[in-house]
């Protein structure tokens, strides 16, 4: 019941959009903020040289309109200590507190631009006019090149004017302006602010759409591959995406097994059709374990029978040693089902070794499958077995009998084959 209802999970999260809820898988959250993190700290190398770009350009600019020798060397000094803080945030970036502390960077790379030259002017020249122009520019330039984690622009921001406002609580300073100037320059930065907080959060909230978009289609997608995989082998998988037509190919040398339930038959008439199903699913995941621990490509199962084959599509020299082990490790898995679930089933084994062609034919609920005599054999050595017993031909015989005990069951006769020398494993020698 377990397998089937882990089927009816994997469809579901291929056909229902809404399976993944950002906001309560911790673990789709986590990934988006490393995703997050990681553009953050690129994104901050950037605006850090682009910073540093305009600050040289700005300080040349100031430099030349500047007439006096003092006037110029102080735009040079404000230049420089611009420079000097950009660079400094700029190598912190590449060092792995950037990515422990992108916070603190973020806000450390805004106040060196905003807060640094107010500071500087208002304790070298008494200076404490509001310096608008800059504050805006950068940020315009962070929420235009960083448009994530609105809350911390808006905390840039206002930390801005904090450090103006506790200046000129410090320098109490005469206006120099009319109030109508000090007013509009206060909107104009008013509005600049909360247009660029305003963006990034719009912005982010839209990235954060698409990666969970992104994921949850990733996510189908993965979740589709395993369901194409529990269909058809990875080799066939692979090749019917590339090229969607008939699949076929001849393999020379492999061994084919079919497993029946003895009585099952018998027991679908006093067994309710529910438990019937529970019981047939518990037994054929332990076969579909042995499959997997042995190697052995599972084909199919036909209402109580089993059917699986070593050798293909991956060539394996041991097809039949494999199949054989396998073929007793069912007997066993039978046996202690039988004593947990307090049951007395029965399997009845054939294997046949020879050559069969495999593939992939149709359009619509289309499988993987095998044809041709070995198949055919490998049915009828199951059909005319024995219950609690693995029947083999002549073929599997040959390549068993140096490793395996083997009784000879004798001539018996085989529909639409005739007289067969047949053989029952009894276990490794």
């Amino acid at each position: 019941m377990t397998n089937i209802n882990a089927i009816r999970t994997q469809l579901e999260a291929i056909v229902s959009p809404e399976v993944f809820d950002f906001e309560t898988d911790e673990d789709f959250a986590q990934s988006y903020r490393e995703q997050r993190k990681t553009f953050l700290l690129n994104r901050m190398k950037l605006q850090a040289k682009l910073m540093m770009i305009i600050g040289l350009t700005l300080t040349a600019f100031f430099m030349w309109v500047n007439e006096g020798i003092p006037q110029k060397i102080s735009a040079f000094k404000i230049g420089l200590l611009l420079e000097f803080f950009i660079v400094v945030c700029w190598l912190l970036c590449k060092t792995p507190l950037a990515r422990r502390y992108l916070d603190i960077f973020f806000l450390g790379l805004c106040w060196s631009v905003t807060c640094t030259i107010q500071i500087f002017t208002a304790l070298s020249f008494n200076y404490v006019e509001p310096m608008t122009n800059i504050w805006n520019l950068m940020f315009i330039t962070q929420a235009t090149i960083i448009p994530v984690k609105w809350r911390i622009h808006l905390i840039g921001q206002v930390g801005t004017m904090v450090c103006y406002l506790g200046l000129y609580t410090i320098y109490k300073p005469k206006f120099q302006f009319l109030i109508s100037h000090y007013i509009e320059q206060g909107l104009y930065l008013f509005w600049t602010g909360t247009i660029c907080v305003f963006s990034v959060y719009l912005y982010e909230k839209l990235k954060k759409k698409e990666f969970r978009a992104k994921r949850e289609l990733e996510i189908a997608q993965e979740q589709s591959e395993r369901l194409l995989l529990n269909i058809l082998p990875a080799v066939i998988a692979k090749q019917l995406k590339l090229q969607p037509t008939t699949i076929a190919d001849s393999f020379h040398a492999v061994t084919v097994l079919f497993a029946d339930i003895v009585g099952f038959t018998e027991l679908s008439s006093r067994t309710s059709p529910a438990e019937l199903v529970e019981l047939l699913n518990q037994i054929f995941c332990l076969f579909d374990e042995l499959a997997e621990i042995h190697g052995i490509e599972k084909i199919k199962t036909i209402g109580d029978a089993y059917m699986a084959v070593a050798g293909l599509p991956n060539y394996r020299s041991d097809h039949a040693l494999a199949i054989a082990n396998m073929a007793l490790d069912m007997q066993k898995s039978v046996i202690e089902f039988n004593k947990q679930n307090n049951l007395s089933f029965q399997i009845r084994v054939g294997i046949s070794t020879g050559p069969v062609v495999a593939g992939v034919i149709g359009l619509k609920k289309f499988a993987y499958d095998l044809w041709g005599d070995t198949v055919n054999t490998a049915s009828r050595m199951e059909s005319h077995g024995i219950p609690d017993n693995i029947q083999i031909c002549e073929a599997t015989y040959q390549l068993l009998k140096d490793k395996y005990l083997l009784e000879k069951r004798g001539l018996i006769k085989i529909k639409g084959k005739g007289e067969m020398m047949t053989y029952l494993l009894q276990g490794v020698k």
